[in-house]
């Protein structure tokens, strides 16, 4: 099942990382973006099922954003955030044609929800599930929870992302490159001795499963072998 790709534009970075992480944990495709300039890169690389756009932003600002991508493709959904609650910006955004619009702060629940009702409106395609099973091993993404004969393990948000990656390339070789760019958001030198720690821990949590290992290619990356 394909998967809804979401092009997220915000340039607080903190509130974008948020953002993102909640909701690749989702099971949404998140590139995010922080200026305008770079969200257009985006959108022309990803083809996004639906965007959420932040008004205020350096280089270009929502609104054009927002008309740029009308353009270029008039059926796909937007939702723009933004701190202000002025009544002229929430008309000029009407106007371009976004599907919603919400005020900051706001709880991200709330734009999930608003951005699955704009899904149903569309007639996308519903998300795939977060429960796999590995073996005798059940994992929820969703719920951040291993289940094992030997007891449960409850997950951090990356150690679930990390293992969800290497679940959706069982029996493929991952280059780190593309773990670092996929779950961490940029390929770095610490991230790198970072995601090592992670993979350590998962072979720990899947260790009473033998039909499951994490093999390293040194100096490449990494295969999740399920046999």
């Amino acid at each position: 099942m394909e998967k809804i790709r979401i092009l997220l534009a915000e340039d607080d970075p903190d509130l974008g990382n948020i953002l993102a992480q909640y909701l690749e944990m989702q099971g949404f495709v998140v590139a995010l973006a922080r200026d305008g300039e770079e969200a257009w890169e985006h959108f022309q690389k990803v083809l996004p099922t639906i965007c959420i756009l932040d008004v205020m932003m350096p280089k270009m600002d929502g609104f054009e954003l927002a008309e740029k991508i009308s353009k270029n493709n008039s059926d796909i959904p937007f939702i723009f955030l933004t701190a202000k609650s002025l009544k002229e910006d929430r008309i000029r955004g009407l106007k371009i044609g976004a599907d919603d619009y919400i005020t900051k702060p706001f709880e991200v629940d709330e734009l999930v929800l608003r951005i699955n009702n704009i899904l149903k409106r569309t007639g996308a395609a519903v998300q795939e599930s977060n429960e796999f099973r590995i073996g005798t091993i059940n994992f929820n993404f969703q719920e951040l929870e291993l289940k094992t004969p030997e007891g449960n393990h409850k997950l951090t948000l990356k150690e679930a992302m990390l293992l969800r990656y290497l679940l959706q390339h069982e029996n493929k070789l991952v280059k780190r490159e593309e773990i670092l760019t996929e779950v961490w958001g940029e390929n770095d030198y610490f991230l790198g001795r970072s995601m090592d720690v992670f993979v350590s821990r998962l072979r720990k949590y899947l260790v009473s499963e033998d039909s499951v290992s994490i093999e390293t290619v040194r100096g490449t990356g990494f295969i999740f072998r399920l046999r």
